[in-house]
């Protein structure tokens, strides 16, 4: 089941759920609307699952940075967010998609202990300019069913992540870079 807005409040003001930095302002029927972060990784060359990806990495302007289609985005998103007691889904959100950016369409689950800034996967269909600080999608908070399992426990390969951090498919693939 999905939380409510108020019952993401109280489960924050109960130290159940953590958001910093945290705005009430952000919360809205059913979820919080998290932000962009400061920083991108602009991954532009060839991509290998068996090699570390290759990128640069810039501060967003405070004019703006337009994304161009075809270039692989890798973003952050500004709120560190976690829970020991609710899985979270993390996705972008209509208004974000109506400028024809795809964000985090692969990965948005984060597990129960999932405590970091969530590594963004942004492409864009055309040249858009984005904005640090904006509203960039939704973040909802799951009853999990079950013994729990924290995500920090179980030694998760991006359990320890604080920011942006590229795919590490290659630590598991036979013959790949380790």
């Amino acid at each position: 089941m999905i939380l409510t807005g108020p019952a993401i409040s109280a489960a924050i003001q109960s130290g159940e759920i953590t958001i910093e930095p945290y705005d009430p302002a952000f919360l809205s029927p059913n979820a919080y609307d998290w932000r962009l972060g400061d920083t991108i990784r602009i991954c532009d060359g060839d991509l290998d699952a068996a090699v570390p990806t290759e990128f640069t990495e810039q501060a967003i302007p405070a004019g703006g940075l337009v994304l161009k289609p075809g270039t692989l985005y890798l973003g952050v998103t500004l709120e560190k967010t976690g829970s020991e007691t609710y899985a979270q889904m993390l996705n972008g959100d209509r208004t974000i998609g109506a400028l024809g950016v795809w964000v985090h369409v692969s990965a948005p689950l984060g597990h129960q202990g999932h405590a970091i800034r969530w590594t963004l996967e942004i492409r864009a269909a055309r040249p858009v300019r984005i904005y640090a600080g904006m509203t960039f999608g939704k973040l909802v908070f799951l009853t999990a069913f079950g013994a729990s399992a924290s995500y920090q426990q179980q030694d998760g390969k991006y359990a320890a992540t604080d920011g942006i951090d590229i795919s590490r498919l290659y630590e598991e693939i036979p013959g790949g870079v380790l």
